[in-house]
C-alpha cells in the first residue's frame, strides 16, 4: 500500500505572511513541522526532526532546494539580481570599498573603523612573507603542476609552521589568523606562477597595498620590476570584491562541512579551494576564454556562432551567459562589464580574443532568443576579459579566485565554529542498490 504524502499549511501566521507550522501527512499518521524565516523573509520547512518522528528523510540531489544552516554572511536574490555582504549591497562596496575594508566585513561582520582597518593592514604587511622552509615544498611540484593543486597543499603545508593559528579563538588571535593566511595566500599563488613559468620567487614589498603586491609579486623580475596601473589595481580590486562570497556554493559549503568536524582553518580553506578547482565552479572563466580561443582559431563568425547555440540540434554552448541562481542580470556582470571597459580603453588593448568577446556580447543582448531567456553575460564572462588583459594567464584565474573568496571562507569557518549547537554535518541518502546476498566463494562465482 503506498502512503499518500501532502503538505498543507497552518491558517496562523507569524506577522510576517507566513505560516508558523506546516503539517506533513504520511497516510494516516501527521507531524507538524516549524517554518523558519530569515530576515529577508524566505521561508523554510523545518525537517531537523522528520527521521527521528516518522522514519523518512526528504530527497534532494543537488541540494537547490535544501538549506545547509542559517548564516548571516551573504544574502541573494536571484529573482531580482540582488547580492549584499553583511547587509550592505555589492555594488555599493565595489564602488566605495576595497577589497580588505570587504574582507573585514565579512569575517568580522560589520565595516571596520579606521583603527580597526589599520591593525589588519598591519597584520597584512607583517605577515607577507613565506617560512622559507616552504621553498622545498614548492621544488617538489612538477613545472607543468596546476596552480591550483600547489596552492591547496601549500595552505595545509603552511599549516604546519603555523599552528598556534590553527584553532583561532575570538577576538585579537581570530583576527591575527585571519589576517596571516589572507596574507601568504596571496604570496603562494604567486609563488605558484613564477614556479610554473621557472622564474625566481618575487618577494613582497613593505610599501605596496595588498592587490598591487600580489601584482609585483606576480610580475616583476629580478632586472625589471613591475609598477602597477591604477586601473589595473582598481579593476582586480573588484574582482576580488565581487567574488568574495556568495552564500552556500559548492566551495563554500565544502569549507563548512569539513570544518563542522573541528577541522582546523587552514585544513577547511584548502578544502575549498580543491572543490573551487572543478571546472563547473571556479573553472567558468576559464572555460570562456577556451571558447573565445577555439572561435578565433576557427575563423569562424560570431554572427553563425550564435545560430548555432540558437539550434537545438547543437551541442555548441556560449559559455560565461546565464546563471544557476540569477535569474536576471549577474549584478557583479554590470559592475564588471563597465570595469572591463575602463581597463581595455586604459591599456589600449587589441587582442583578437577580447574583440570576439565583444562582439559575442554586443550580438546576444540585442538578440530577443536569450534576452526572453534572462542569458546575460555573468561575472565569468567579464572576469576571464579582464584578468587576460592584465596580463594574468588562464591557469591562474582559478587562483586568483581562490584569492578572493578566501574572506567568504574564513567568515563560513568562523560561524560554524562561533555555533554552541553546532554539529558535525552529516547528509543522508537513499540507498538503490543490491539488497542483502550472500558472500559467494571464489570456486562458485561465475566467470
Amino acid at each position: 500500500m503506498s502512503e499518500k504524502i501532502t503538505l498543507n499549511n497552518r491558517t496562523t501566521t507569524d506577522g510576517k505572511g507566513f505560516p508558523e507550522k506546516a503539517q506533513l501527512i504520511l497516510g494516516e499518521k501527521s507531524m507538524e513541522l516549524p517554518v523558519v524565516v530569515g530576515t529577508e523573509n524566505e521561508p523554510a520547512v523545518d525537517i531537523s526532526k522528520l527521521r527521528a518522528q516518522t522514519g523518512y528523510i526528504t530527497l534532494d540531489d543537488g541540494y537547490s532546494n535544501t538549506g545547509s544552516c542559517k548564516s548571516a554572511i551573504t544574502f541573494i536574490d536571484g529573482e531580482k539580481g540582488v547580492l549584499r555582504y553583511r547587509g550592505v549591497p555589492i555594488e555599493e562596496l565595489a564602488e566605495k570599498s576595497t577589497f580588505i575594508e570587504t574582507a573585514m566585513l565579512l569575517i568580522f561582520g560589520g565595516l571596520p573603523t579606521q583603527p580597526h582597518l589599520a591593525e589588519f593592514r598591519r597584520i597584512l604587511t607583517d605577515n607577507e612573507f613565506l617560512h622559507e622552509d616552504l621553498r622545498h615544498h614548492f621544488e617538489g611540484f612538477p613545472p607543468n603542476a596546476p596552480p591550483m593543486a600547489i596552492l591547496s597543499a601549500m595552505i595545509n603545508a603552511m599549516g604546519c609552521f603555523q599552528q598556534k593559528w590553527l584553532l583561532p579563538e575570538e577576538d585579537n588571535h581570530f583576527m591575527e589568523a585571519a589576517g596571516r593566511l589572507m596574507s601568504k595566500v596571496r604570496t603562494i599563488a604567486a609563488a605558484s606562477y613564477k614556479k610554473s613559468i621557472g622564474q625566481p620567487w618575487i618577494y613582497p614589498r613593505y610599501d605596496l597595498p595588498y592587490v598591487a603586491n600580489f601584482l609585483h609579486m606576480m610580475f616583476s623580475q629580478p632586472y625589471r620590476p613591475y609598477e602597477p596601473d591604477p586601473a589595473v589595481v582598481k579593476a582586480l580590486d573588484q574582482i576580488l570584491i565581487l567574488h568574495a562570497d556568495h552564500e552556500q556554493n559548492c566551495s563554500t559549503s565544502t569549507v563548512r562541512m569539513v570544518g563542522s568536524s573541528q577541522a582546523n582553518l587552514y585544513a577547511s580553506v584548502a578544502a575549498g579551494v580543491c572543490a573551487l578547482w572543478g571546472p563547473l565552479h571556479g573553472g567558468a572563466n576559464v572555460a570562456v576564454i577556451e571558447m573565445l580561443e577555439q572561435i578565433h582559431a576557427s575563423g569562424e563568425k560570431v554572427e553563425n556562432v550564435i545560430a548555432k547555440v540558437k539550434d537545438k540540434d547543437s551541442k555548441t554552448r556560449l559559455m560565461g551567459f546565464g546563471h544557476r541562481v540569477y535569474k536576471n542580470f549577474d549584478p557583479r556582470a554590470k559592475i564588471l562589464k563597465a570595469a572591463c571597459d575602463k581597463v581595455l580603453n586604459k591599456l589600449g588593448i587589441h587582442d583578437p580574443l577580447l574583440d570576439i568577446a565583444k562582439q559575442l556580447e554586443e550580438t546576444a543582448l540585442r538578440d530577443e532568443y536569450f534576452v526572453s531567456r534572462k542569458l546575460y553575460p555573468n561575472v565569468d564572462f567579464y572576469s576571464g576579459i579582464i584578468l587576460r588583459a592584465i596580463g594574468i594567464p588562464a591557469n591562474m584565474f582559478t587562483v586568483i579566485f581562490s584569492i578572493g573568496r578566501i574572506p567568504g571562507w574564513i567568515a563560513n569557518w568562523r560561524e560554524v565554529h562561533a555555533d554552541p549547537e553546532a554539529r558535525i554535518y552529516r547528509p543522508r541518502q537513499v540507498y538503490v542498490g543490491p539488497t542483502q546476498r550472500p558472500y559467494v566463494p571464489m570456486e562458485q562465482r561465475n566467470r
